[in-house]
């Protein structure tokens, strides 16, 4: 059974810090996490199983809000460091959407379900009091919108929210 990420999921919306959960194992029960977007990271490690070859459940909470992130797609990763030359091995890499880059003072996300008549700039003014900044809904969507003039009846849209 190799290591595996349970949360966040692909492409969820996290915030400071990132919440990284899961089942693993790892040389004398020791893990590394890293979150990046290639341009800047912050790392750490915590301890899971008995050191032996067991597997437990870890939970992390990865404190980021210093990075210099320039994007708004980051990676999480769960990796154990080889004995035999320190290489990165049985890694885990699960891509998420950076609030904060998003929406000043991110606290978390609404769900708007799409209704017929909505448009982005209609949904964006609801939501933020303002038709120009539907560009975030947009950010905060990227498997769901495909095209900013092209949303459905039905699709649910995350719509991150500041304090």
């Amino acid at each position: 059974m190799p290591n595996g990420i349970q949360q966040p999921k692909p492409f969820d919306l996290v915030g400071d810090p990132v919440l990284i959960a899961g089942i693993g194992q790892g040389f004398e029960a020791t893990l590394n996490w890293r979150v990046h977007d290639g341009h800047d990271e912050r790392t750490g490690f915590f301890n899971v199983g008995g050191g032996t070859g067991e597997h437990g459940q870890f939970q992390v909470q990865a404190a980021i809000g210093a990075a210099a992130f320039q994007l708004d797609r980051l990676f999480v990763e769960v990796f154990e460091e080889s004995a035999q030359d320190g290489s990165e091995i049985n890694k885990v890499i699960v891509p998420v959407i950076y609030g904060p880059r998003i929406v000043a003072n991110y606290i978390g996300f609404r769900i708007h379900v799409v209704k017929p008549g909505d448009t982005l700039s209609k949904i964006s003014e609801e939501h933020y009091g303002s038709t120009a900044q539907f560009q975030r809904i947009v950010r905060a969507n990227p498997l769901v919108i495909d095209n900013p003039n092209l949303i459905f009846p039905g699709q649910q849209l995350k719509v991150p929210i500041g304090a």
